[in-house]
């Protein structure tokens, strides 16, 4: 039911180069889905100019990483244009503004990574009434959007949990931290950790939001330490939460002591992981959130719809990645990037 991944090869061909496994496999496929594919939906001709936008709910770094491939879609698809929108705020209200202007300014399709879709789905259905709507990393089941392309991240969650148990064969009391409780992946990515450690001695005590606010996120992480001395573990579900629990960690002289499980491939996050401080990061592959995210609605406006699934969900798998893989894919993901030292 997957896209056809061409990623320069993908990122996730560094799997089968290193034989990653890591704390666990992630799962693909899925069901479940929107309740319409949206009136934009509809074949045009096949030659017209195309106007498509992405729109992140966060300014991370992660999303650097999905813009290459919507700028990789560009090379490979004929008479398109996008937009790249980051929000000026990790709000709804930002969104709507951000989707209001690229509407005003006339939009063929739009791919989303929704703040907050229980509260967004009266806007999204609007969209989804305009042009052709798709959501990418944080999905919005409950929308009329015609596909969901990104991680399956109930079992990015699980597999986040099985690096916990490795890490802490004893057990011990943890401390998520994530931007929003509100959004679907990271639902998903604490109750996929939940199940997967669900009878063993790890116990969630905590779980701290930021607002997508870096320096909130590492105050968070500093709080943690203090306020449960006995902490075993820290798990951050954003991008930047990883960074900013190994600076709190390396802050209180806790290295090794307290272990870190984390998200995606920050160049601290990865440096952490290569020093040891850091026990696994659970990586994505936001290139192809943003590669295929072009191709599916431009195929799909220009009268294909072939590569939208009966789910409408399109799983991207996730790799876990300790010590011994984190070289070998630091060193693909820079020539990816074209930033190979």
């Amino acid at each position: 039911m997957m896209l056809k991944m061409q990623w320069l090869g993908a990122v996730f061909l560094i799997a089968a180069g290193l034989g990653v496994v890591g704390c666990g496999k992630s799962d693909e496929g899925g069901a479940g889905g929107g309740n319409g594919t949206g009136a934009a939906t509809q074949a045009v001709d096949a030659n017209r100019h195309l106007r498509l936008a992405f729109v992140t709910n966060n300014a991370a770094n992660f999303w650097t990483i999905a813009r290459a491939g919507c700028e990789k879609a560009k090379e490979e698809i004929p008479n398109i244009d996008f937009e790249f929108r980051i929000p000026s705020q990790p709000t709804a209200a930002e969104q709507k503004r951000v989707v209001d202007d690229l509407l005003a300014r006339g939009l063929d399709g739009l791919a989303i990574s929704p703040v907050d879709p229980t509260n967004q789905t009266r806007m999204l259905n609007e969209v989804a009434s305009k042009a052709m709507l798709i959501t990418q990393d944080s999905d919005a089941p409950q929308s009329n959007r015609a596909c969901y392309i990104g991680t399956d991240n109930k079992a990015a969650g699980r597999q986040a949990g099985e690096c916990l148990k490795k890490a802490l064969p004893q057990g011990g009391k943890i401390v998520l931290f994530v931007g929003s409780r509100d959004a679907q992946n990271a639902r998903d990515r604490q109750s996929g950790i939940e199940e997967a450690i669900k009878g063993t001695g790890i116990e969630i005590i905590d779980v701290r939001t930021d607002e997508t606010d870096t320096v909130r996120a590492k105050a968070n992480a500093q709080d943690a330490l203090v306020k449960y001395p006995d902490i075993a573990g820290l798990v951050g579900l954003w991008s930047y939460n990883g960074p900013a629990i190994l600076s709190a960690v390396e802050r209180s002289d806790r290295v090794g002591k307290v272990q870190i499980v984390c998200f995606d491939e920050d160049e601290a996050t990865l440096e952490g992981v290569k020093s040891g401080a850091i026990y696994a990061t659970i990586v994505q592959q936001p290139f192809e959130f943003g590669r295929q995210s072009m191709e599916l609605m431009a195929k799909t406006l220009r009268g294909d719809n072939s590569l939208i699934p009966a789910s409408k969900q399109i799983f991207i798998p996730t790799l876990a990645i300790t010590r011994s893989e984190v070289s070998d894919f630091a060193d693909k993901l820079h020539k990816i990037l074209g930033t190979a030292h």
